[in-house]
């Protein structure tokens, strides 16, 4: 990432084994973004000109309830934490994937990344000092980038989620052992770097993006899944959708405290004899414990997480179609093979029929249109069982 400061920790998902408005002040031409109005639609800033209304988001179709005897389809959700822009170019890598196989994903914006070093001060973290933050800060070019690749992705319908700031884990101040005051300064903060970004880096020529950061922002991963009670507290105060921090089976989901609970799930290694959380991180340490292990696993190792990806969507496609939620870091580990796997696995399972590659937004409104019944029913599949009596009957309306 764009970070001079980045350490192995910023991938760190816990667990590794199976045991685990602002006022508009103005108006300019869209700067020949496609979709929210066209190339020529006129845009309404707001605050400094960081961000911007543009109209509903292109790319996006509208939920529809299922039908009576329909088979659900199968949702996947790639989504990526941290989400910046710099020299390996992933962001736009992954971004251009996305649109080649017609799958939209979920960006988890550090909001550090658009603060450039020089305004380090700017960030209050909860129990650390002024200024501090563990995966550091960014430079002009890296948030120009960033924000460019932001803007495309909304553009093409992805959903720019939050990944917090100073992705902070352990002891001495890390995320678990913030209180719920914390977690709303936490959240204030890396929503006002996203709104002013411009004012931050004095790149006030550059456009806006295209969306209010307060009602694009339902949810969130928390850093190294750390912190989780007090985070859902304060999230469902302010408003959020979803949560994607706590880990879990391949079932379908549920509500807690209001949001869809979108946990990590965990899935096959293959050749192991136990299940790893669908995120490269968790991989990673099993297969090699360092993000530069031997290289000449590096290939049976990205093979070895691709594989578990695609038997993981497998066991969900042909049993309980439960939503396959998988979580990724824009790193090269292993010499780039995680990258490799994902990169795959949507090539893959993206062109399955019936199969929604999709956001975490798009997953919540989707399930936010069923039938609550229907949903309840959904939840009595164990990971992998298809209705014993075939889904027309198992989704049929209650005589």
């Amino acid at each position: 990432m764009p970070a001079s400061t980045r350490k192995l920790a910023v991938g760190a998902a816990g667990t590794a084994l199976a045991v685990g408005i602002a006022s508009c002040s103005g108006s300019l031409p869209h700067h020949g973004a496609q979709g929210a109005g066209g190339a020529n639609a006129v845009v309404r800033l707001i605050g400094d000109g960081s961000t911007a209304y543009t109209g509903n988001q292109p790319g996006v179709s509208r939920p529809e309830r299922l039908k009576p005897g329909q088979r659900p389809p199968q949702f996947v959700v790639f989504s990526w934490d941290g989400a910046g822009e710099d020299s390996q170019k992933l962001f736009s890598r992954f971004r251009k994937l996305g649109r080649k196989h017609g799958a939209t994903m979920t960006y988890f914006l550090s909001g550090v990344y658009l603060l450039p070093e020089d305004k380090a001060s700017e960030y209050e973290p909860p129990q650390h000092a002024r200024g501090s933050s563990e995966i550091g800060f960014n430079d002009s070019q890296g948030i120009k980038a960033t924000v460019r690749e932001l803007r495309r992705a909304w553009l093409e319908g992805n959903e720019i989620g939050t990944h917090f700031n100073g992705h902070f884990c352990g002891a001495d101040g890390g995320v678990g052992s913030w209180s719920v005051k914390d977690w709303k300064s936490e959240i204030s903060q890396a929503k006002s770097f996203v709104k002013h970004w411009k004012t931050n880096t004095e790149l006030t020529s550059e456009p806006p993006l295209p969306f209010d950061y307060d009602k694009e922002l339902i949810g969130g991963r928390t850093p190294c899944l750390e912190g989780r009670e007090n985070f859902l507290k304060a999230a469902s105060e302010l408003g959020f959708r979803y949560d994607t921090s706590g880990t879990g089976e391949q079932v379908w989901p549920d509500k807690e405290r209001g949001m869809w609970d979108f946990s990590l799930q965990m899935i096959p290694v293959p050749g192991r004899a136990f299940e790893s959380l669908a995120m490269d991180y968790n991989f990673m340490v099993n297969q090699s414990g360092t993000s530069k292990g031997d290289p000449t696993m590096h290939r049976y190792w990205g093979d070895q997480m691709r594989n578990g990806l695609i038997q993981g969507f497998e066991r969900a496609y042909s049993g309980n179609r439960a939503p396959m939620i998988i979580g990724n870091h824009f790193e090269s580990w292993n010499g780039g093979a995680y990258m490799r796997a994902v990169e795959e696995t949507v090539g893959v399972v993206c062109a399955r029929p019936e199969t929604r590659c999709v956001s975490f937004r798009q997953l919540a409104d989707w399930l936010d249109a069923q039938d609550p019944k229907v949903l309840a029913k959904l939840r009595t599949l164990p990971v992998g069982q298809a209705p014993r009596q075939g889904w027309e009957a198992f989704v049929a309306p209650s005589p």
